[in-house]
């Protein structure tokens, strides 16, 4: 692919997030006045490169957007070019590589240099398109923040609102009916949104993948409450926590491609047992989608924007296999391949998990 660069190409992929507009609408303004190259948007993901579909975006496809939740794009996180569905045998699914067509078709699009806003599966595709010599810029984007080489990743701070303001509603009638309210938020491997909105609500009891729980330790954080006056618990479950026994819970679970299977059920799983084991009425709310959706707040808007202006420059100075990322509040850049290495995930003994120790929170363990 030529390295002058004439179009720039954005697609997001993965999951959708609060903050993804405000990316498109820098990336593509930033290209556009301050570069004066053209920029084609490619529609849902890549899925979009894979089938050919993608539009040229103009200065009013990317105005009035940054206020805007979900992305005018499309998204999915089911396209890969590297193991996409191409038929069937035997009543299995048949997976091929189709990166050639997907890299021809950029070609095709005319896009000189790509960008990749997603999370570590998305960002892991492009490194890989990088590898078989497309010029990627990449740009974290999950609501997890489980993304290493950055400190947050936008979307992040809207689903962390979204999820306190679901337990401060909760403590209110929890407190009323004396009741375990069990919120379960989403955090599939690692439970940050899980850790910082029961730290942020006051929650008693925190679940989350990377620390193992026993329900006899809930029990107990219940039943000391109980004798302090206190009749009602506010739990928060990160959709991935592990069961005693080490299972997680699926509404799906594909065997055959577990990056699609999909987790949730576990606060219901919990909420049984507790209600069971302590005698205590017990109601569990799953969060779901919601922490997807809704206004972005300032945050989000501002480090998508940022994130968005930096990989723009990235992609005119020919620094592709790079992504976006924030250091120490600087916006930097760090190799994708190191980018997509490893899961930030939460360590037991972090300070955060020590400070909601020591106001009395449970982690169950």
């Amino acid at each position: 692919m030529s390295q002058k660069i004439k179009r720039l190409g954005i697609l997001t992929g993965g999951g959708d997030c609060p903050g993804l507009n405000a990316v498109i609408r820098a990336v593509a303004k930033t290209a556009l006045y301050r570069y004066e190259i053209e920029v084609v948007g490619i529609m849902d993901g890549y899925g979009g490169v894979i089938e050919s579909r993608s539009m040229i975006l103009e200065d009013h496809h990317v105005s009035g957007i940054l206020h805007r939740g979900g992305t005018i794009l499309g998204t999915t996180n089911r396209d890969n070019p590297f193991r996409y569905p191409v038929g069937e045998k035997d009543g299995q699914t048949v997976w091929g590589d189709v990166s050639d067509k997907a890299i021809a078709n950029l070609e095709k699009m005319g896009v000189d240099v790509l960008v990749a806003v997603g999370g570590d599966g998305s960002l892991f595709i492009g490194n890989e398109l990088y590898k078989k010599g497309v010029p990627v810029v990449g740009i974290p984007k999950t609501i997890d923040n489980d993304l290493s080489a950055t400190d947050v990743t936008f979307g992040f701070d809207t689903a962390l609102n979204t999820a306190t303001d679901a337990i401060d509603k909760l403590h209110t009638t929890a407190e009323s009916h004396h009741r375990v309210m069990i919120l379960e938020v989403m955090g599939r491997d690692a439970g940050w949104i899980a850790l910082h909105s029961g730290t942020a609500g006051g929650a008693d009891v925190i679940l989350i993948p990377e620390i193992d729980f026993s329900y006899e330790a809930i029990c107990q954080k219940i039943s000391a409450r109980q004798q302090k006056g206190k009749k009602f618990s506010i739990m928060v479950v990160a959709e991935g926590a592990k069961l005693p026994g080490g299972e997680q819970i699926y509404q799906e679970e594909r065997k055959d491609n577990p990056h699609l299977s999909k987790l949730g059920g576990v606060g219901n799983v919990i909420g049984d047992e507790i209600q069971r084991r302590c005698g205590v009425e017990t109601r569990v709310t799953v969060l779901g989608h919601l922490q997807r959706g809704g206004t972005p707040t300032p945050f989000d808007r501002i480090l998508g924007t940022r994130f968005g202006v930096k990989a723009a420059e990235l992609a005119m100075n020919g620094e592709f296999g790079q992504m976006t990322c924030l250091c120490s509040g600087e916006i930097q850049s760090v190799p994708l391949s190191d980018a997509v290495k490893e899961q930030k995930l939460i360590q037991a003994d972090s300070e955060l998990v020590r400070a909601a120790k020591s106001v009395g929170v449970s982690f169950g363990d």
